[in-house]
This record gives structure tokens, C-alpha cells and sequence, in this order.
């Protein structure tokens, strides 16, 4: 009972600083809104019982990742111009029918049973399997450096990317 509280707790905390996340103006402030919805999740998953989930949250998301976006937002000097939003009606049309078809998705999902990705031999009994066999950094490594190391490799060329034309952004302006 009292982990479904706070498991509740949590959740209204992620989902609280994620919207005050996305309606700041200031892109520090967003940033900071992004570390305590990185938090709550990480609280979440050590509710579930990843306990190696949640300190990978802590350590990886909210430690290094949010170090570089703030990096960068300052590197860029973002958030002096007092310029308008330059958005238009449209992409708020556009972001509306985005929330439309996340709450159609989540209807779905509550609504019934949904098919299991994996077929009916996955799920809780497979997990405790695999974590006897591999262990609970087996199971995350395993497949993540076997199956899917390009996309793990992909995704640390982007970051490196995304660093380097931050520095040549700023760069141009010194």
C-alpha cells in the first residue's frame, strides 16, 4: 500500500515537472524542471525494484546528460534575447493533435489487454530467468552490447555531434 502511494507521489512529480519543464521560457529553467523529472523517474524505478535502473537514471541522465545540455545552453548564451516566441497558431495545432493521439494511445493501453511484443513467453518468469542466468547488469549489458551496439554507438557519435557544432556555434561568435 504505501509503495502504490508513493508510486503515485512519483508519478505526479514526474509529470508536474515535466509540464512545468516544457512552459518555461528560460532554457535553464527547463533544464532544471528536466532534473527533477529525472529524479522522480529515478525514484520510480527504485520503487519497481531496478534498483541499477534508478542509480543509472541519477548518474548518466540527470549527472552527465543534463551537465551537457546546460553546457551547451550556456556555451550558446541562450535565453538574453527577449525576443517573441516565434511560434505560431500552427504548431500549437500541431502539438494539440500530438496530446490527442498520446491520450488515444493511452486509452488503448488501459482500455484492454494488449498483445505481448515478445508473444506470451515473456514477461515477469522470463525476467527472473534471465537474472538467475545473467544477473542484473547482465540483462541490461547483454543485449545492449550485443544487439543493439550500433544504436548505442549512434547514439554517442549524436551527443559528440552536438557538442562539437555547439562549440563552433559559439566559437563564430567570440
Amino acid at each position: 500500500m504505501v509503495t502504490q502511494v508513493l508510486f503515485f507521489i512519483f508519478a505526479a512529480c514526474a509529470g508536474g515537472s515535466a509540464l512545468a519543464m516544457i512552459t518555461r521560457k528560460s532554457p535553464v529553467a527547463s533544464a532544471m524542471w528536466l532534473i527533477g523529472t529525472f529524479f522522480s523517474l529515478a525514484a520510480i524505478y527504485t520503487l519497481l525494484g531496478a534498483f541499477f535502473i534508478g542509480i543509472i537514471q541519477i548518474l548518466v541522465y540527470a549527472g552527465a546528460i543534463m551537465v551537457l545540455f546546460l553546457f551547451v545552453i550556456m556555451l550558446l548564451n541562450l535565453g538574453n534575447d527577449l525576443e517573441a516566441d516565434i511560434r505560431g497558431t500552427g504548431w500549437k495545432v500541431m502539438a494539440g493533435g500530438g496530446g490527442l493521439v498520446m491520450l488515444a494511445l493511452l486509452a488503448r493501453v488501459f482500455a484492454g489487454d494488449m498483445p505481448m511484443p515478445l508473444g506470451n513467453e515473456a514477461g515477469a518468469a522470463a525476467l527472473a530467468a534471465n537474472q538467475a542466468q545473467n544477473g542484473t547488469v547482465g540483462i541490461i549489458a547483454m543485449p545492449l552490447y550485443q544487439e543493439f551496439v550500433v544504436p548505442l554507438q549512434a547514439t554517442a557519435i549524436l551527443l559528440l555531434i552536438a557538442v562539437v557544432g555547439a562549440v563552433m556555434l559559439a566559437k563564430r561568435k567570440v
